[in-house]
């Protein structure tokens, strides 16, 4: 009996033994065929769907059914739309998963970071849509600049309204007074003046918005020439030289002749004068406007500089925008616009250059047009020679 038994345990421990062997060879055995099974393939794109995603402007992504980024054109990384492999922003992740759930297209416009740090944002118009089993084309367009400009209209109209509403109300009103006081000559005649400033003003104010609006215009410098800037300098003074001599105030012109630039010389007369006027406005009876010119790195620099009250740094970079004025009241009353410099500062954009200011409160300011110098007539030739040797020493060899 005992004897049986022990056969027994024998013969269920051999089985244990077959068992777990053959649990461990399935199981080595389903190791291996998963370690042969290849990796699911990324979905391809159509060849002509690459191709028209690389010639767009916008940023395009293609999603696969995980929302992993199959494709992603270089604007996507450039506007911040793709970090680290993946949709950056929350708010296009939303539209993701709206998309994935009803199947409609989504279209919003985003006002997004425009990276991980600091304040900056980007406005961009979304659209995602279903391209294909499980993948989604999302595409983003840069629409900052557009909303900015828009905005600047907006402004726009706005401050001329404002403005044009003073000197027209002045005038009504004036016009009242000396309507009732028609039987005292001494008022008609104080009040008659003042609405002939007061028109001046709206006169001034009306040429130099539709200048400016000129000047926003594409295309605005057609006809260029080259421009002989002493001859600039020498209208732009004698045109504010009434305004100057009024408040006993010397204008000295200085630096170096015969510097010329490429452009309009009428344009260019009006941002000097512009700049004179604004130094005269601000300087005090009895002081000096001085203009000058020099040559500087391949640039001409025309400098007007005074002694006049100057701009606090923190209002520097705002003295160029329409309608800005650092001190109001003293606009009202020298009959300044606000527009003067943001017309020399679209005059310089439009000759290629730029305007720059210097300014201390109680020191004055220097502002300086800075425009790329034209080469002068010697150096053309000079230019030409060097270009007619090299060819006749190596026909073949200039590169042109």
């Amino acid at each position: 009996m005992e004897g049986l038994n022990g056969l027994i345990v024998l013969a269920a421990g051999g089985l244990g033994l077959l068992v777990g062997i053959g649990a461990m060879l399935a199981f080595r055995w389903s190791e291996r065929v998963q370690r042969t099974v290849p990796p699911q393939p990324t979905p391809e794109l159509d060849d002509g769907l690459v191709r028209v995603l690389a010639v767009l402007r916008s940023a395009a992504v293609v999603l696969g059914d995980d929302d992993r980024v199959i494709r992603a054109s270089p604007p996507a990384f450039a506007y911040g739309v793709v970090r680290d492999g993946g949709i950056a922003h929350p708010a296009i992740q939303d539209l993701i998963t709206d998309v994935r759930r009803t199947g409609v297209i989504r279209d919003e416009e985003l006002e997004l970071p425009r990276g991980p740090l600091g304040p900056g944002t980007i406005m961009l118009q979304v659209r995602v849509a279903q391209l294909g089993p499980g993948q989604l084309l999302v595409l983003a367009e840069d629409r900052t600049q557009a909303r900015r400009l828009e905005a600047i209209r907006r402004d726009f109209v706005v401050n001329v309204s404002h403005e044009l509403k003073t000197p027209v109300g002045a005038i009504s009103l004036l016009a009242e007074t000396v309507q009732d006081a028609a039987d005292d000559p001494e008022t008609v005649r104080r009040f008659a003046g003042r609405m002939i400033n007061e028109s001046q003003r709206l006169s001034a104010l009306v040429h130099e918005i539709l200048e400016l609006s000129r000047l926003q215009v594409a295309g605005a410098l057609q006809e260029i020439q080259v421009v002989d800037v002493d001859a600039v300098i020498r209208e732009a003074v004698d045109r504010a030289r009434t305004g100057a001599v009024a408040k006993q105030i010397d204008l000295d012109v200085g630096g170096i002749s015969g510097a010329q630039v490429f452009g309009d010389p009428t344009m260019l007369v009006q941002a000097v004068r512009n700049l004179l006027d604004n130094a005269v406005s601000y300087s005090p009876s009895g002081t000096h406007v001085g203009v000058g010119v020099r040559h500087q790195d391949g640039l001409v620099e025309i400098a007007v500089v005074d002694q006049g009250i100057g701009i606090p740094t923190d209002e520097q970079d705002r003295v160029f925008e329409r309608f800005y004025r650092v001190d109001p009241a003293r606009s009202r009353e020298t009959g300044g616009t606000g527009l003067g410099l943001s017309i020399v500062k679209h005059v310089a954009a439009d000759h290629g250059g730029d305007v720059r200011v210097w300014s201390q409160p109680g020191r004055g300011s220097t502002f300086t047009i800075r425009l790329p110098k034209a080469a002068s007539p010697e150096e053309v030739e000079a230019h030409t020679a060097a270009l007619d040797d090299a060819a006749s020493t190596d026909p073949k060899g200039l590169n042109l």
